[in-house]
């Protein structure tokens, strides 16, 4: 009795707070259903990624070639450190709102629909995957912000599939400049170093498949630098799950 009690006096806490503070779209602003969701408009604008796409890179293909997958041209000649990578949607202006949100408006109340979108997104990665690492921020940084994004994404994630979530298994070594604005290059020589595994760390990283978070992939430069520490840290294989992929469809 005392428990169906306490439920019950948290749902009408939730009908309260929904009478004064309605749920709104988390795309546009609008009025929805349910909070954190997305109104019929912002939802059908999202450009979601779906197969056929590079099993590598994780990026769409305009046309179905039918067969087995194919590499992208990119995949071929540039192949990134990280096994595969795949992302809910393409880094359009709905996908953009929802990350800049997250991370620069302190909505924190997000990270739960977008994890469960890529955990959907991922599930074929999380199915072979031990643990769930996201992205660190470098301590200045994340003294600054007083939050890492690809960590309120990871947890759920994680949770969502029974998996260990283990933020302590790669450290940001240094403080790198803004990625915003520099070449692909550039991106790439700014990171060098940037990644760690911590000596106290590495015993539990041996021989693990480790699904890397972060909210969004652009070059690949980020992500790439925090494999290649993981690898040389003692995982056995590490891949890539992000909300949304700068990218357009190959075809």
């Amino acid at each position: 009795m005392l428990a169906e009690g306490r439920r019950a006096a948290r749902g009408l806490a939730r009908l309260a707070l929904a009478l004064v503070f309605p749920p709104t779209c988390a795309g546009c602003g609008g009025a929805t259903m349910d909070a954190g969701a997305l109104c019929p408009a912002c939802w059908s604008s999202l450009r979601l990624i779906a197969p056929p796409l590079c099993p590598r890179y994780g990026t769409p293909f305009a046309v179905d070639f039918g067969g087995p997958p194919l590499l992208s041209p990119r995949a071929i000649s540039e192949p990134p450190v990280f096994a595969r990578a795949r992302a809910v949607a393409l880094y359009d202006a709905v996908a953009r709102r929802l990350v800049h949100r997250l991370k620069y408006e302190d909505r924190h109340d997000l990270a739960g629909a977008m994890a469960r979108m890529m955990a959907a997104s991922g599930a074929e990665l999380l199915a072979e995957a031990d643990c769930v690492v996201p992205v660190p921020l470098h301590r200045w940084r994340l003294w600054r912000r007083r939050f890492n994004q690809a960590a309120l994404l990871a947890r759920p994630i994680a949770q969502t599939a029974g998996l260990p979530f283990e933020p302590g298994l790669l450290a940001r070594a240094k403080a790198t400049r803004s990625q915003v604005g520099l070449s692909r290059a550039a991106r790439a020589e700014n990171l060098q170093g940037a990644f760690t595994v911590p000596r106290s760390a590495r015993p539990r990283l041996q021989g693990r498949h480790v699904l890397l978070v972060d909210d969004v992939t652009t070059t690949g430069a980020t992500a790439n630098a925090a494999a290649r520490a993981l690898l040389r840290g003692g995982a056995a294989r590490v891949d890539l799950l992000t909300f949304a992929l700068v990218a357009e469809p190959l075809g």
